[in-house]
C-alpha cells in the first residue's frame, strides 16, 4: 500500500492505495466522484476524462499514485457553486447529450480543447479533437455546436 496525497477539485485528499489502483477507480470508489465513467477498459472511449494539472487525461489509463501532489479536476469540480461552467451550460442549451454516459468525459475533453486552441475553433478541428471520445447516442452534431458555442463564450 502507498500513501497518496493530492488535490481533487481544490480539496486536499489523502488515502492509502494499492500501487496498481487506477485513477478512475480512486475517484469513483474511494472519493465517490462518479462523473468519470469506465466505458471500455482500453482507453478508447473517453468517458473517464479528467484534468490533471489542467490537462485532459484518460483516468482509466493513469495510476492514482501518478497523481501524488498534483491537481485533479473532475466534472464535479468544473462548476462554480450552483453556476455551471460555460461548457456545461452549452451542452445543456444545445441538447448535446442523450443518455449522459459520455457527457462528463466529453465536457472535460472539450474544456481542454478550448484551452489549447485559445478558444479559436472550427467544426473540423472540434471533430478531429473528439476522436478519442465516443458517443453512441448522438451524431455529434449538437456536441460540436455546444463546443463551438462554449468556445466563443470562454474566449470573451
Amino acid at each position: 500500500m502507498t500513501q497518496l496525497t493530492l488535490h481533487i477539485n481544490g480539496r486536499e485528499v489523502s488515502d492509502e492505495v494499492e500501487s496498481r489502483m487506477l485513477l478512475v477507480e480512486f475517484l469513483r470508489n474511494r472519493q465517490r466522484l462518479t462523473g468519470a465513467h469506465v466505458g471500455c477498459d482500453t482507453s478508447q472511449c473517453g468517458a473517464c476524462v479528467v484534468h490533471v494539472d489542467g490537462v485532459a487525461v484518460k483516468s482509466c489509463a493513469m495510476l492514482a499514485v501518478q497523481c501524488a501532489g498534483r491537481q485533479v479536476t473532475t466534472i464535479e469540480g468544473l462548476a462554480t457553486g450552483e453556476e455551471l461552467h460555460a461548457m456545461q451550460q452549452a451542452f445543456h442549451e444545445h441538447h448535446a447529450l442523450q443518455c449522459g454516459f459520455c457527457t462528463p468525459g466529453m465536457i472535460m475533453s472539450a474544456v481542454d480543447m478550448v484551452k489549447r486552441y485559445n478558444g479559436v475553433l472550427d467544426e473540423h478541428t472540434v471533430r478531429e479533437e473528439l476522436e478519442g471520445n465516443i458517443c453512441r447516442c448522438t451524431g455529434y452534431e449538437n456536441i460540436v455546436k455546444a463546443i463551438l458555442h462554449a468556445a466563443e463564450a470562454m474566449r470573451r
